[in-house]
């Protein structure tokens, strides 16, 4: 299995290489017409108005996507990504505005006349969130329809890959950090575990987008946990919040107070945590193949590429690390919220 990664992560790695070093240049020019590290690693890992592949000289391979706006005054409209881009500099800018609507340099719509604007847009990270929904609703029915056919027997094609996952989801997240009434809560814990899980993954290829490394995406997967915590907490957890017991009437101000800011550090935590890891993996290894293209030096390419490679393995343990630890927070946060205490017996 080791070697199936490292052979993995080499493959990767060197596609990478062979990808960045042709589109290094894209749009990361510096003011003194050096190339720009920063302005390379930031536009690989952040959103985008276009899915962009690979730049031959001035040549862009691209997909546009959908530009949807929304304004009071003009309602919805519907563009593509490449009407808002010079042909020769395949950039965004205002003076290729259209219909008065713009794309700036920094992926930002706006309007020329500066009234408000909506934006609905199908970004890169958008077309990412779909193809992972997709794949998750891929394998999930695939296996369902395969128990559904042959009974409880012996798992074959997807649904040896899922089982195992789903076992280990129910018996050692959900049963051990939320206890008797785990079962409501499983099929949460798994939909939260494979979308991060596949995110990360597929984040690890070239030319992939950052979702799981996007705030915005691990913002709402928070809210959504926050959201089940606080709905189905009992009296014995609102108890702990707003009147903690053994705790002194002196103090009962100050832990309240505590306890409240406490309901929302906890989802802070668990959005800040995956946002970082992912965010930060990707910038070390963009870092370390602009390294080639600032050098330009053989010696500095082939300990960027071992490093490169190096780094794929860990970042292959770390999307699952972090799925499982998101899943894991997200269990034992609901089950603080539904467990039954009992404080005559805390002595």
């Amino acid at each position: 299995m080791t070697r199936k990664f490292l052979v993995l992560s080499l493959l990767f790695s060197v596609i990478l290489l062979n990808f960045s070093g042709l589109s290094f240049a894209a749009g990361t020019e510096a003011e003194e017409g050096k190339e720009d590290p920063t302005g390379f690693i930031m536009h690989h890992i952040k959103d985008s108005h276009e899915w962009h592949f690979v730049t031959v000289g001035h040549t862009h391979v691209t997909l546009p996507l959908p530009v949807i706006t929304y304004s009071s005054d003009r309602g919805f409209e519907f563009y593509n990504s490449s009407d808002f881009q010079d042909p020769k500099t395949h950039k965004f800018s205002k003076e290729f505005a259209h219909n008065g609507i713009y794309i700036d340099d920094h992926d930002h719509l706006g309007r020329a006349d500066g009234a408000s604007i909506l934006d609905f847009s199908i970004t890169k990270n958008v077309v990412m969130l779909f193809l992972v929904i997709a794949f998750v609703l891929y394998i999930s029915i695939s296996a369902a329809r395969h128990y559904q056919k042959n009974g409880a027997v012996a798992p074959k094609g997807v649904a040896s890959f899922v089982e195992p996952i789903v076992i280990f989801v129910r018996d050692e997240i959900a049963l051990k950090s939320i206890g008797p009434k785990y079962k409501k809560f499983v099929p949460y814990l798994l939909t939260l575990f494979f979308f991060i899980w596949t995110g990360n993954l597929l984040g690890l290829l070239p030319g992939a987008a950052n979702l799981t490394g996007n705030i915005a995406v691990t913002f709402t997967l928070a809210i959504i946990t926050f959201v089940i915590v606080n709905v189905n907490g009992n009296k014995n957890y609102w108890k702990h919040v707003f009147a903690t017991p053994g705790v002194p009437t002196a103090l009962l101000p100050i832990m309240v107070v505590v306890e409240f800011i406490g309901l929302f550090t906890k989802p802070f935590a668990l959005m800040v945590r995956l946002f970082v890891a992912i965010t930060a993996g990707h910038i070390v290894i963009l870092s370390f193949i602009a390294l080639v293209f600032i050098f330009e030096s053989y010696s500095i390419g082939i300990l960027s590429t071992i490093m490169v490679a190096s780094i794929n393995i860990i970042e292959l343990l770390v999307a699952t690390i972090q799925a499982y630890v998101f899943t894991l927070f997200s269990a034992m946060y609901i089950g603080g919220a539904v467990a039954e205490h009992e404080h005559d017996d805390h002595h």
